[in-house]
């Protein structure tokens, strides 16, 4: 069975985010926790993922980030270097915009190692946290493979994503 570990982003996913819809729809769904959500560093937030996935069989995890948690996860990633089954990186925040400006401490620059594990990025065509070159710049830099599914905005709570459908149709490709 796989494994599915949420990664939220700033301020977490709240009860109306797609996160949550995924969470709730099966046992094998888990929110990783941070303890920082508002003003967070990525060495602990990195830290953190590794916990949770070590907590697993590597081959049956898929990541699941939104924002934030994307960039997260490329630093995860190329810091353990670990195997696993893949990741869903959705709405992949750009930290090195100018309009990023939340207290968000160690998490630009952002990583362009390709990632190790089969990966697939999710971006919006009208995202205000990352404009669409610059998610398929990351994607072609990850070795993602990349989806274009709109005008979508954030591609969260606000932009009207809350149960998902498309989103957990694309996560099952996944594994």
């Amino acid at each position: 069975m796989t494994n599915y570990l949420l990664v939220p982003g700033l301020g977490n996913s709240g009860p109306e985010h797609w996160q949550t819809y995924f969470q709730n729809s099966g046992d094998n769904f888990y929110r990783i926790e941070q303890q920082e959500w508002d003003a967070p560093t990525c060495e602990e937030w990195i830290k953190t993922i590794d916990k949770k996935v070590s907590e697993f069989d590597l081959s049956t995890v898929v990541l699941i980030g939104h924002s934030l948690g994307c960039s997260t996860i490329t630093h995860w990633a190329t810091k353990y270097k670990r195997q696993i089954k893949g990741a869903l990186l959705v709405a992949p925040s750009d930290l090195e915009a100018p309009q990023y400006t939340f207290p968000a401490t160690g998490f630009a620059p952002i990583p362009l190692d390709k990632i190790n594990f089969k990966t697939i990025v999710v971006a919006s065509a009208d995202d205000i946290w990352v404009s669409l070159d610059r998610a398929k710049f990351f994607a072609n830099s990850w070795g993602s493979e990349f989806i274009n599914i709109g005008n979508a905005g954030h591609i969260n709570a606000v932009s009207g994503h809350t149960n998902w459908d498309e989103g957990m149709e694309i996560l099952k490709t996944l594994g």
